[in-house]
């Protein structure tokens, strides 16, 4: 593989290990090279990202390697997050919203099972407004992935902290936890 390649691989993997970062061991175990090898590949897309031209950088903290905004975009970032705009969220991203909030960690079988269908819809959508994200890895066959809410979760709906959700139902009533947790709130702000 060559020199290009192995910087595009660096690259993505920066990218799907998100705020954990990578170290410079798990770049070499992983391109199966050297440490000092890594270590160059990692600088010469720092000297690249640092660019003008280049929307995010690549930092190092506690030996991990991230890729981050640049502060001096933070004005648009802001601008982009305080525009007012607001989607409905449907009656499924609602129900599996609800769900996760009050039997978090949970899988996206175990939501399935509750609701009796499909959710990959709907667990797309809420990660993508910030509302749920992946909370860690089940025990036993393929280490599913567990979800839960996040701070914009509590954000949105006015929440200090999950104590404040409503009640459950009671043991045996019908178990409706849309309609418990979502009465008057239809519109979600479009992270």
């Amino acid at each position: 593989m060559n020199r290009s390649e192995q910087k595009a691989i660096v690259e993505g993997l920066l990218f799907v290990a998100g705020e954990e970062g990578v170290y410079p061991e798990q770049l070499a175990h992983v391109l199966d090279i050297s440490l000092e090898e890594a270590t160059s590949l990692v600088m010469e897309l720092k000297q690249t990202y640092a660019e003008p031209d280049r929307g995010f950088q690549l930092v190092q903290y506690a030996n991990a390697y991230r890729l981050t905004t640049k502060k001096e975009h933070a004005m648009y970032y802001k601008k982009l997050v305080e525009t007012p705009t607001s989607t409905s969220l449907s009656q499924a991203a609602l129900e599996t919203l609800a769900i996760i909030a009050y039997r978090q960690p949970i899988t996206r079988t175990e939501v399935e099972d509750i609701r009796g269908v499909k959710t990959d819809k709907a667990l797309q959508t809420l990660v993508s407004r910030l509302l749920i994200k992946e909370v860690g890895r089940a025990e036993g066959t393929g280490r599913p992935i567990l979800y839960g809410t996040t701070k914009e979760f509590l954000d949105a709906f006015g929440l200090q902290t999950l104590k404040e959700l409503p009640p459950l139902p009671e043991e045996g009533a019908e178990l409706e936890e849309a309609d418990l947790f979502f009465d008057s709130l239809r519109q979600i702000p479009n992270s």
